[in-house]
C-alpha cells in the first residue's frame, strides 16, 4: 500500500493558500481517513520574491512549471492558478505524465472540459473539478454520485455570489446598482473589473458545467443564453415586492422531451420559493429529479477555505482511487446528442413593464394583442397617467411559450401608442393553481 502521496500545486493565491493550510492543518485526520500520508511537495508561483502570509520552505517554491509537472514523485497536480491557455497546457502535460489533476478553474472546464476528460481517460487518470462550481457546496459530486441513479429534469440556481449580494442590497436597502456594486467591491465580493460577474458570464460558465453533468450532454458555453443585471432598476424591484417577488440572477438548465434549454438571466421569484430566501454572497443550486423530486444545495459559493474544502475533497477522492487502483474510472464524459429546446416549446411566466399613451382605445388594443398572441394575463398594475398623459403598465402573464412572449414584445413595439418597453423578466416559483 502506498504510504505517502505527494501533491504539486500550480498557484499560491487565495485558493492555493487555503489548500496548503487545510492539508497542513488536517494532515493527521487526512492520514487516518485515507490510510496514507498526503503532503504538498512543490508549488509553482509567478514571483519567487513576493512576500507571503503563508510560511513555506523556499525549496518548495518554484517558478519553473517543469519542476512540478515532471517530478516523478508527485502523484496529484492541483491547479488553482486560473486563466485558460496556460492552465490547459499544464493540465494536459500533467495528465500525459500520468498525474491525476484537481482544478478549481471554471473557465477552463466550461471551455475545454470534454477535451481534458478525454486526455485523462486515455491516460487512466482522474480529473476532478468540484470547486469550479459553488465553492464549498458539493453540488457536482451530488450530481455525479448522490443523484447518479436518477434522471435529472432541472437544475436551477444562484451561482454567483457577487450578483446575489448586489441584488440583495438593492432590494433590502433601496440603493442603486452602482452603489451596491461599489459596496461589493469595497467588501471584496466583487473584482475591480466586475464584468464577468455582472454580465452573467461567470454564471454561464458554471451552468455549462452543471448542464453537462446533469444531462450527459456536451453543452458548450455558446449554448447558454446569457443576460446580466446591469439594467435592473429599483422601480422593477419595488413592483416585484408588490407582486410578491424577489429578483435573482438565475442559471437554469431544463430537459424535456430529450431537448434542453440553458440560460442565465435576471428572474423574479415568488417569495415562498426556497431560492428567494438565498441572500447576500451565498449560493444555492436547486435540482429536480424524476425520482428524488426537489433537492437544494446551499452554502458559501466562494472564498479561500470553502473553495479549498472542495479542492481537498477532490484530492482525497483521487487518493482513494489510487489506493483502489481505479483512477480514471469515474471521469464522466458527456456523450448524449445535444438538442436545444426551440422557443415554442419553452414555457414560463413573464413580467413586462411598459409605457403607453393614455388615450381612448389603447387598453382595448392591448387586450386584443395579448389575445391574438394566445397569452392570458394573470396580474396587472396600472399607474395613473400624469400631466404628460403617459400611463405605466406592469403585467404578469400566465404560463406561455417563449415564442408567444417574443411575439407580444414585437407587437407591443409596433403599437403607435407605445412610448417604450422598460423591462421584461421571467417569473419562477409561483405555485400552480
Amino acid at each position: 500500500m502506498q504510504k505517502q502521496v505527494f501533491i504539486g500545486l500550480l498557484g499560491l493565491g487565495v485558493v492555493g493558500s487555503g489548500v496548503v493550510k487545510m492539508i497542513e492543518n488536517h494532515r493527521e485526520e487526512l492520514s487516518q481517513k485515507l490510510g496514507c500520508d498526503v503532503a504538498v511537495k512543490r508549488v509553482l508561483v509567478r514571483d519567487m520574491n513576493k512576500q507571503r502570509h503563508l510560511a513555506m520552505h523556499s525549496p518548495m517554491l518554484t517558478s519553473n512549471p517543469d519542476d512540478v509537472l515532471n517530478d516523478p514523485e508527485i502523484d496529484i497536480i492541483v491547479e488553482v492558478m486560473g486563466g485558460i491557455d496556460e492552465a490547459r497546457h499544464y493540465i494536459r502535460q500533467a495528465l500525459q505524465n500520468k498525474k491525476h489533476v484537481v482544478t478549481a478553474n471554471k473557465d477552463l472546464i466550461a471551455l475545454h472540459g470534454q477535451e481534458l476528460l478525454e486526455v485523462a481517460n486515455n491516460n487512466r487518470c482522474d480529473l476532478f473539478y468540484e470547486a469550479s462550481v459553488g465553492g464549498g457546496i458539493p453540488v457536482l459530486r451530488g450530481l455525479t454520485d448522490g443523484l447518479i441513479s436518477d434522471r435529472i429534469q432541472e437544475v436551477m440556481g444562484i451561482i454567483n455570489g457577487t450578483t446575489n449580494y448586489i441584488l440583495t442590497k438593492m432590494d433590502e436597502d433601496s440603493i442603486s446598482f452602482d452603489k451596491a456594486l461599489a459596496d461589493a467591491q469595497q467588501l471584496g465580493f466583487a473584482e475591480a473589473d466586475p464584468t464577468a460577474d455582472i454580465e452573467g458570464l461567470d454564471a454561464a460558465r458554471k451552468m455549462a458545467i452543471l448542464a453537462r453533468l446533469a444531462f450527459s450532454t456536451n453543452v458548450e458555453l455558446s449554448d447558454v443564453e446569457t443576460c446580466g443585471i446591469t439594467n435592473i432598476s429599483l422601480k422593477d424591484l419595488e413592483y416585484g415586492k408588490q407582486l410578491g417577488y424577489v429578483m435573482k440572477l438565475i442559471g437554469l438548465a431544463k430537459k424535456e422531451n430529450e431537448s434542453i434549454e440553458i440560460s442565465v438571466q435576471p428572474t423574479f421569484f415568488a417569495k415562498e420559493h426556497p431560492l428567494a430566501g438565498v441572500k447576500n454572497e451565498y449560493n444555492a443550486v436547486y435540482i429536480k429529479g424524476e425520482a428524488v423530486g426537489e433537492t437544494m444545495f446551499y452554502g458559501p459559493g466562494a472564498g479561500s477555505m470553502p473553495t479549498a474544502t472542495a479542492v481537498v475533497s477532490d484530492v482525497m477522492a483521487a487518493v482513494k482511487n489510487m489506493l483502489l487502483e481505479i483512477n480514471g474510472k469515474s471521469n464522466l464524459i458527456a456523450n448524449l446528442d445535444k438538442k436545444i429546446t426551440p422557443a415554442d416549446q419553452r414555457f414560463g411566466q413573464y413580467y413586462v413593464r411598459f409605457y403607453v399613451k393614455d388615450k381612448a382605445g389603447v387598453f382595448a388594443r392591448l387586450s386584443q394583442l395579448f389575445h391574438d398572441a394566445e397569452i392570458s394575463i394573470e396580474r396587472i398594475i396600472q399607474r395613473p397617467a400624469g400631466k404628460d398623459h403617459i400611463a405605466e403598465v406592469i403585467l404578469v402573464t400566465h404560463e406561455t411559450s417563449l415564442k408567444n412572449f417574443q411575439t407580444i414584445l414585437q407587437k407591443l413595439a409596433e403599437m403607435d401608442s407605445l412610448e417604450s418597453i422598460q423591462s421584461h423578466y421571467r417569473v419562477e416559483g409561483v405555485k400552480k393553481q
